[in-house]
């Protein structure tokens, strides 16, 4: 039974895009050849790796995906894992995250979503509460302060 994967491997940075090309005909091959069905290829270019992987910091990202059955791909990791150019692979399969993902969406539809504005309640009548006038003798004018002198303190003997 042929299932729908995803192979994302990365290249070292110093392989010429020639080099690159071949590398990723050469897997694609294996998938044809071994009943697979390449369904895109992508080049994701050079990018920073998150941390230095067999002395490199940095790669070239592949992205394919296909259609194959499990002896396929496990000959499509053999072939990555024993390639020297390629220093990280990994595969994973997407039709079981695909149908995750159906089974979330379908429960979002038959559940209405909780709305997420406020629900404000009418105050209850109250009598108003008065308020004093402020006035204009109430504000506060400067104030002397008397100086104040600080003694030296005494030396302590001991």
């Amino acid at each position: 039974m042929d299932r729908l994967y995803e192979v994302m491997f990365i290249v070292r940075p110093d392989v010429v895009d020639e080099e690159l090309d071949k590398l990723v005909a050469g897997f694609e091959g294996t998938v044809t050849n071994g009943g697979g069905v390449i369904k895109a290829t992508e080049k994701l270019g050079r990018r920073k790796l998150a941390y230095t992987v067999r002395k490199f910091n940095d790669g070239n990202y592949i992205l394919l995906t296909i259609e194959a059955n499990g002896v396929v791909v496990a000959e499509l990791e053999r072939r990555l894992r024993v390639t020297e150019p390629v220093i990280k692979f990994i595969t994973v399969r997407m039709d079981e995250e695909e149908k995750r993902l159906a089974k979330i969406r379908a429960h979002r539809a038959t559940h209405k979503k909780r709305s997420a504005e406020p629900v404000f309640h009418a105050p209850a009548q109250a009598a108003p509460v008065p308020v004093a006038p402020v006035a204009a003798a109430a504000v506060a004018e400067p104030v002397e302060v008397a100086s104040v002198e600080v003694a030296e303190p005494a030396a302590v003997s001991a």
